[in-house]
This record gives structure tokens, sequence and C-alpha cells, in this order.
């Protein structure tokens, strides 16, 4: 299906986007890797015998010079994974984060994907076909406790694919959203490559996050969801939402119990 095709991977020098780059490559792709980091965007993509570029996506014009760099590179793009984004954490509440923290949130986790879609869409569209694939968190379908920044703007991230599902379907794109709850990656300290010390097996690895991707892209899914049970989550919210924030509360004190945690990957150990 995706034989001889190619795809732009951002955030693809580690964690989900490395092993999204790997595992498109698997199906024969070729892939450019980009990442704010040059070294690790070219480690990646020498893995895979892939291209790299690298700059900051919060960066209009940086966007620009990778889509450039990346049709180069392959020809044309038939596939963005916008799959870049970080994590700082407003453990001590939404009103704790800086201006700068919500901003960067919004330009990278929203306004980043929707400024590569509008220069890769023109191309797709023309040829009456291409992918849109967003990699989200169960954080825009529900709510992540102690990162306020994120979870808003991961939300904006899910509707933004939904727009574009409903307004380029009939012009032969496909779009997906991924959402997964928590994985093994460098955002929450673990070596992506390495995750033995996971404290449960709701704790995914990369690998297993691309491979439900891969398959929920043959599936031409919107929303892939590597947790089965964030579906579950999502429709209780959906049911009864004030009965859910109560269960959230529930969770956020149990979590707090002991006082504020240092962080985002001290905070998913205790919920």
């Amino acid at each position: 299906m995706f034989a001889g095709r190619t795809a732009l991977v951002t955030g693809g020098g580690q964690g989900i986007g490395r092993a999204l780059a790997r595992a498109l490559a698997a199906e024969g792709m070729r892939v450019c890797v980009a990442d704010l980091d040059p070294a690790l965007a070219q480690a990646a993509a020498d893995e895979i015998g892939g291209a790299a570029t690298s700059g900051d996506l919060r960066d209009p014009e940086a966007i620009a010079r990778m889509v450039h760099e990346a049709e180069s590179a392959l020809g044309r793009i038939d596939m963005l994974v916008s799959n870049a984004g970080f994590a700082l954490g407003a453990v001590a509440g939404p009103t704790s984060a800086p201006d700068q923290q919500w901003q960067d949130s919004w330009d990278l986790h929203v306004m980043a994907h929707l400024r590569a879609a509008r220069l890769v869409l023109p191309g797709m569209i023309a040829r009456g076909e291409g992918w849109l694939v967003n990699t989200a968190s169960a954080a825009g379908l529900l709510s992540q406790i102690g990162d306020a920044p994120y979870s808003a703007t991961k939300h904006a991230a899910v509707s933004l694919a939904q727009s574009l599902a409903i307004e380029h379907g009939d012009d032969g794109i496909h779009v997906s959203v991924v959402c997964p709850l928590y994985v093994a990656t460098p955002l929450l300290g673990y070596d992506a490559d390495r995750p033995e010390n996971r404290p449960n097996d709701r704790v995914l690895t990369a690998a297993e996050v691309a491979a439900c991707v891969n398959d929920g892209l043959h599936a031409d899914r919107f929303l892939i969801l590597p947790h089965p049970e964030a579906a579950t989550f999502f429709q209780r919210r959906a049911e009864d939402t004030d009965r859910w924030i109560h269960g959230m509360r529930r969770l956020r004190r149990d979590a707090f119990a002991e006082g504020i945690p240092a962080d985002l990957g001290d905070l998913h150990r205790k919920i």
C-alpha cells in the first residue's frame, strides 16, 4: 500500500517519531526525518536509509525550509506525519505555566501541523491522494493531570485533524490522529529503545505505538488509539462529564497525596 511512497516525519529523531520512521521505511516508504536536533535527525535517517532535515517547528520559516528540503530529497511528500511535541508539565495547576509555555505548546502542537499541511496539501490534492497523520495524545480526548498547556493544545490538535478530515476527505486526503496514553519515550524520562523500567504494561513502547499506527493507516482509521481503554474513558466522559471530572479529581488527590510530584515522569508513575 505504501511501498514507493514518501513521508516526512517531524520529531523523528527519537521516541514515537523514530519508531514511526522505522515502521514506514519497513513498509517500503522513502522517509525524511525532521527533528529539532540535527544529529538525532541524521542518525535516525541513516538507520533507515532516509533523508534528514532539522529546525524549530515553532518557526514558520523553518517549517517552509524543512518541507522544501524534504521535497528536494524525496521528490514529493505523500504523507506528512506531524509528530513533534513536548511536555514540560504544569503540576502546580494551569495558571502555574508561564505564557511562553502556553504559546510554545500552541505553536508546536497545532500551528506546526497546520503550517506544514498548508505547504503539502496543494500537491496532495492535485494528485488526488495524500496522508496527514497527527500524533496528538489521549490528553487531547481526556485531560492530562498536571499539564494543562499540553492537554489544551492536544485537544486543539484533535479538532484540527477532524476539520482536515471533513474538509479534504473528498479530495482524497486520508487524515489520522494518534492518541496514546503513556508511552516509554524520552518525554517521560525513558530510553525509548530500553524501556525495561516501565512501571506497568499500560506504558507502551514507542515501537508498539508505531505498530498500532501502521495498522490504523492500513485500515484508514481517523482515530488511532494504541491504548484501547482510552475509548472507554472518552465514552464515559461524554456520557457523564460531571462524574468523570469528579473521578479525575480523586485520581489527582491520590497522585498528589505525598505532595506535588517533581515532574511528569514522576507523576505518571502515580496515576
